[in-house]
């Protein structure tokens, strides 16, 4: 479907009405509860470290200590469990009929999201993207350690390399190109696209795409 024009979207608050992380790691715990505290322990060390390191705690905040001790298997069987089972339910019939829309317009679909790799792969098939890209190392083997060093982080300004390279790789007109998500840190992969669009936004997004005239809509179960 490589053509001039691919629609780029966020997962997480935008195709989908839900935290698709934060299920995966509530499962986790709720099948092996010694997670729970383990769990809790690294992400607390982890945001530390990493504010530490002179980290904005938006970043900071966003490690991954919560999967510390979990297996990478573990994690994309739970996903493609919860991601058929659970989190297709909680794709909005906003979001199913614009990526319809898309398609019949021959565009490429790429999601590209902070998501876990594992997670984001599964809710990229249950949606019919044609490219995903997520958080993750490019191989995944072994036990997550918590920390993300050597992975690709699609997230705020990292997620402008990913659609660039996307674009250039596919032979995509980025003025022609869609870009949707629904947070201020979607906005700088957005404002590289000819079409951004706003998904529920809310606080300084809301107010970047009023002050934009980007479209604004709302995308809720």
């Amino acid at each position: 479907m490589a053509g001039p024009v691919a629609a780029y979207f966020d997962l997480d608050g935008t195709l989908l009405d839900a935290s698709s992380e934060k299920t995966l790691a509530a499962e986790l715990g709720k099948r092996r509860p010694w997670r729970i505290p383990v769990g809790a322990v690294s992400w607390t060390l982890g945001f530390i470290g990493n504010l530490l390191r002179g980290r904005a705690v938006y970043d900071a905040a966003r490690n991954r200590g919560h999967f510390s001790l979990a297996s990478w298997r573990v994690l994309e069987s739970y996903s493609t469990r919860l991601a058929k089972e659970k989190l297709a339910l909680r794709v909005t019939d906003e979001a199913k009929e614009k990526l319809e829309w898309h398609r019949s317009q021959g565009h490429r679909l790429v999601l590209v999201t902070a998501t876990i790799a594992p997670m984001a792969e599964a809710m990229a098939e249950v949606l019919g993207m044609d490219a995903v890209y997520g958080c993750g190392p490019e191989v995944r083997e072994g036990l997550l350690s918590g920390s993300e060093r050597g992975w690709s982080v699609p997230r705020r300004k990292g997620k402008v390399p990913v659609v660039e390279a996307d674009a250039r790789e596919n032979g995509h007109d980025l003025a022609a190109c869609y870009g949707y998500g629904n947070t201020m840190a979607d906005s700088w992969f957005m404002r590289i696209t000819g079409n951004p669009v706003a998904i529920n936004p809310e606080g300084s997004l809301l107010l970047h795409a009023k002050e934009h005239e980007w479209p604004c809509h709302e995308w809720r179960i």
